[in-house]
């Protein structure tokens, strides 16, 4: 009996120390880590609400980087919301306070919930994310491919917390500084250093580092912009820019111009088309270094116009760029075609940098381009008698929309002025095109507005959109093309704390019916969307290959104008699309 109860006793005495020891490793480990477990938990669920569908299909990559973002800010209201538990709750209630093995159970079991909930998760996004490429016409993922988001959306987020937790530390390291050497309170010296380190970081990102990011990116693009491609060649009739005979010289063109001015359908591809006779089409396009130090680059706009005989022809488009000066050879073909290339297209180069970051930083120039280069073009286009002048119309897409509205005060001033606009892809910021959303008629959705019965404004997601809701459609007419699942048209920071009418209302045609708004969560899905607003099949995103034709056609058809025509053109329009996507 002495022996069994002193081998009782042993095993009792090992068994504590395994325990003490367990303990000590547990505590080690949690002072390492210093996970807070409310935060595991928000983060969780803000991880699960990143995953839900968004507007365009998303990789595992993608997916996995915005994932761990939106599992950082939810870990960080997680922290807020335990630390106000403690302050204001705990003190007026009286909590049981566990044994120590069981807290160090609860925390395993929270842990492990957590995986097991993100785990499946990432299982029902992949399949909604099959269900998003199947109304797209695209392939979609696998269960295993998707799964990869897991892992890299932990590292993200894990990253951001520790970047966080080195500004506190920096913060503590401040405080003390601050109460050494300058006799701040200790009561005041954490909020002291927190508020210099914030008017430091804002300084630096708002000055310094935004102008040196800029001009960093201005002249790593500008190399870009200089970038000779051989299926570029320098044209040798004088109704292009770029020609012997232009004023805007060939290098000085940039690499969208000088694509711009160097393709596009001849006489004889334009007869082959239509059927008829041709003429030369007028491309004029000037570049940022194309006007000298005493010319603008509307005055130089102006001059190629008029020494091209632009104010001649039917038809004149005064076309309005994106951010390294693209412009849509598509849209521009659709017009030569229709008219038997008896038009001129002008457009100009504002920017080196891509259309985000234009949007970040040069919305103010676009707008600025935007009006200048269209007085000019207006000035001398209205001194012309009414009998001689060409049809003078506008087009702008994504951001170059924005600089083509910005020409307008209001819907009076835009339609005494052109013929016709057509705005493709329009961001939501846009001045005129807010009016005209946010006062549609009532009963109308969002992503399908009609506006004052479709009079005057239109707005279509197809070519049978355009012809609603009625016949009645008069001139000058104004067409926004945009799609339901365009994360250029439905961005707005706004979607950090409201819920927009496109999610309220139903869903557009190709956006999936399991969309839903969160809180700061869909503001980033639909960020990460507009990185890959492109990368969809035609007529999705921001993606509208040929509709372009039908916009044209509804605000712009020439006399001898038919279905069949419009089906020729439409065919070599999306051939030529295809060649340049192979080469460019």
């Amino acid at each position: 009996m002495l022996d069994s109860a002193d081998a009782l006793n042993r095993l009792r005495t090992r068994g504590a120390m395994v325990y003490r020891r367990g303990t000590v490793v547990a505590r080690k480990v949690e002072d390492v880590i210093d996970l807070n477990h409310t935060g595991l938990v928000v983060a969780t669920i803000f991880f699960a609400w990143s995953v839900t569908p968004s507007l365009v299909p998303r990789d595992w990559l993608f997916q996995g980087l915005i994932s761990g973002l939106n599992a950082a800010i939810g870990y960080g209201v997680g922290c807020v919301l335990q630390w106000l538990f403690r302050k204001w709750i705990r003190p007026r209630i009286k909590i049981a306070t566990p044994p120590e093995w069981a807290r160090y159970v609860i925390k395993v079991a929270v842990v492990v919930v957590c995986i097991l909930v993100a785990g499946y998760m990432l299982v029902l996004s992949a399949d909604w994310q099959r269900e998003i490429t199947t109304l797209m016409g695209m392939e979609g993922t696998t269960r295993a491919a998707y799964l990869r988001t897991g892992g890299l959306s932990f590292a993200v987020g894990a990253l951001v917390v520790a970047v966080y937790r080195t500004l506190r530390e920096i913060v503590r390291l401040l405080a003390r500084l601050l109460s050494r050497w300058v006799r701040v309170p200790p009561a005041l010296a954490p909020a002291t250093g927190a508020l210099l380190l914030t008017v430091l970081i804002v300084t630096l990102f708002n000055g310094v580092a935004t102008r040196a990011f800029f001009a960093v990116a201005n002249s790593a693009f500008s190399v870009r912009n200089d970038k000779v491609t051989e299926y570029a060649v320098q044209p040798d009739k004088p109704e292009r820019s770029g020609s012997p005979a232009s004023l805007a010289k060939w290098e000085t063109l940039g690499s969208e111009g000088r694509w711009f001015v160097s393709h596009g359908p001849d006489p004889m591809l334009i007869s082959a088309v239509t059927g008829k006779p041709a003429r030369e089409p007028i491309r004029v396009y000037v570049g940022l270094q194309s006007a000298g130090k005493d010319t603008t680059e509307e005055d130089l706009a102006v001059a190629e116009l008029e020494r091209t005989g632009a104010f001649d022809r039917k038809v004149l488009v005064l076309a309005t760029t994106t951010g390294t000066g693209w412009v849509n050879g598509a849209a521009a073909a659709a017009i030569e075609y229709m008219w038997g290339g008896d038009t001129a297209i002008v457009a100009s180069q504002y920017s080196y940098l891509p259309s985000v970051l234009s949007f970040l930083a040069d919305r103010q120039k676009v707008a600025i381009n935007g009006r200048k280069m269209f007085d000019a073009v207006y000035q001398r286009w209205s001194q012309r008698p009414p009998e001689h002048r060409p049809k003078l119309l506008v087009y702008g897409e994504s951001l170059g929309s924005q600089g083509s509205e910005s020409a307008f005060d209001g819907l009076a001033d835009l339609r005494s002025k052109v013929d016709g606009a057509l705005w493709v892809g329009p961001p939501n910021s846009n001045r005129l095109w807010q009016q005209f959303v946010q006062r549609r008629d009532p009963g109308t959705r969002e992503v399908e507005p009609i506006y004052a019965d479709g009079l005057v404004v239109r707005f279509a997601a197809t070519a049978a959109d355009l012809g609603k809701p009625s016949v009645d459609w008069r001139k000058p007419r104004i067409a926004y093309l945009q799609h339901p699942s365009d994360p250029i048209v439905w961005w707005s920071s706004d979607l950090i704390f409201s819920q927009p009418d496109w999610l309220s209302e139903p869903r557009g045609a190709d956006v999936s019916p399991q969309m839903r708004w969160w809180p700061l969560v869909t503001f980033w899905q639909v960020v990460a969307d507009l990185t890959n607003a492109q990368g969809v099949s035609d007529g999705h995103g921001h993606n509208y290959g040929s509709l372009v034709l039908d916009g044209w056609a509804a605000i712009a058809a020439p006399p001898d104008w038919d279905q069949d025509l419009g089906e020729r053109i439409r065919t070599q329009i999306e051939l030529a699309e295809a060649y340049e996507r192979a080469v460019k």
